[in-house]
């Protein structure tokens, strides 16, 4: 079921990456631009370097699967080393640093968004012990997707405690699915490419880590994909609450698909405010707001179908200056009322 904050208006939220090393700054300006009635977010801070990189960060949860940084990348070990000590040690500074800045707040948010890479392109990420990615090996596909369920319970029990009383949604991201799918994620070697991985498997491990959200109390679960070959009726088969994409490329095709969807009682993220140039200067609000709603009016969408619209940006804000970044919240904020004076007539 969709977040209570969210059912009737066009909310803003981004999408977790964010700059700078101080959780607590990150905090406060994410928490002061995203108040009620939008979705603020625990951020990542991938500029800390080590274990606060998404991928690290998501594999730092599993359960009874130890990671740790190899020349090529995080991989597979047989115990704990200090890498993944020092990625569990950075998610639970930031959520202790959340718990102080919520419990400081005259009036707290009533939700919160967490961000996990999810379990395809967790497999895509990791080695393996022969070096070769876990993608390669069905069984090691399987038990991240397995390891990656039984983990989300602890780590969503954590932020609720951080945050009491607030709902809590959480963003899949699924950045490498269209490769996954297609069969063009790279060996170690580079000189050929992983076999394919079939849909109703990637269906099926999504489904195994929705569902294990659902059962500790999730609000909402959104997958979030790049635009390009989009999987979203797989996505929406797994049993999520909607589906995150960014605008820019979305096809007729995939414009249908999001219509029936949000018809179906479903959510759509929209990536609409691009954010892939932090050099470039931001469009106009109006010219945004065009961008989600001539689209909306096309499909034969009414205005009032709008509060199923959660407006974000169409990337990871890490590149910009904090500054920077807060002026991209503020943006999508003015989206949301723009969006949400047009649902009103």
């Amino acid at each position: 079921m969709p977040a209570k904050t969210a059912q009737n208006q066009v909310t803003a939220t981004a999408l977790g990456p964010w700059p700078g090393t101080d959780p607590a700054e990150a905090a406060r300006i994410i928490r002061g631009e995203l108040g009620n009635p939008h979705l603020p977010f625990l951020a990542e801070l991938p500029d800390r370097g080590v274990g606060s990189d998404a991928l690290g960060r998501t594999a730092s949860l599993l359960v009874e699967l130890a990671i740790d940084v190899q020349p090529h990348g995080w991989r597979l070990v047989d115990r704990p080393g200090k890498d993944l000590r020092r990625a569990r040690s950075a998610l639970a500074t930031d959520i202790n640093v959340l718990a102080d800045i919520a419990g400081s707040e005259e009036s707290s948010a009533e939700a919160l968004k967490v961000q996990l890479r999810g379990p395809m392109s967790l497999a895509a990420g990791l080695y393996l012990h022969n070096g070769e990615r876990a993608l390669l090996d069905y069984g090691a596909r399987r038990d991240i997707a397995e390891s990656l369920a039984a983990g989300i319970a602890e780590h969503i029990t954590r932020v609720r405690a951080a945050v009491p009383g607030a709902e809590v949604v959480v963003q899949i991201d699924e950045p490498d699915i269209a490769s996954v799918l297609a069969g063009t994620i790279p060996t170690a070697s580079g000189y050929r490419t992983l076999r394919s991985i079939p849909g109703e498997e990637v269906t099926g491990a999504w489904r195994l880590v929705i569902d294990a959200l659902r059962a500790v109390g999730v609000a909402e679960t959104v997958v979030s994909v790049p635009e390009i070959e989009a999987p979203i009726q797989q996505i929406l088969a797994a049993g999520a609450d909607g589906v995150a994409l960014p605008l820019k490329a979305l096809t007729t095709r995939q414009w249908e698909q999001i219509a029936t969807a949000v018809e179906d009682g479903k959510r759509f993220w929209a990536g609409a405010l691009a954010t892939d140039n932090p050099r470039a200067t931001l469009p106009r609000t109006a010219e945004v707001v065009d961008t989600v709603w001539r689209p909306w009016r096309q499909l034969g969408l009414p205005a009032s179908s709008l509060g199923a619209v959660r407006v974000t940006p169409s990337d990871g804000l890490a590149g910009y200056s904090p500054s920077g970044a807060k002026e991209i919240l503020t943006r999508l904020t003015q989206l949301a009322d723009g969006l949400n004076q047009l649902a009103l007539g």
